[in-house]
């Protein structure tokens, strides 16, 4: 799940599209690079969330995964290209 992009169904933020970049249990955390950044992600309820069916490109998908250091203009890039 971890690098797909979702949109958020409820909130303030509804409609708001990010890339999950951690999932704990039945929480996810989301970042769009810009208000939530990497260091600060917002923490979702998975029901909360409606996740797409496109992750993002392979070398920043591969860096979340093994948890190596990722920059928000990365996080922005990556949501920007998929707009």
């Amino acid at each position: 799940m971890i690098g797909r992009f979702a949109t958020s169904k409820a909130g303030h933020d509804k409609g708001t599209l990010y890339v999950i970049v951690g999932v704990e249990g039945d929480y996810v955390y989301l970042s769009d690079g810009n208000h939530k950044t990497l260091s600060n992600p917002k923490k979702k309820r998975v029901k909360h969330i409606q996740s797409i069916n496109r992750t993002v490109e392979e070398e920043l998908l591969t860096k979340l995964q093994n948890r190596q250091k990722v920059l928000d203009e990365e996080i922005k890039f990556a949501i920007k290209h998929y707009e």
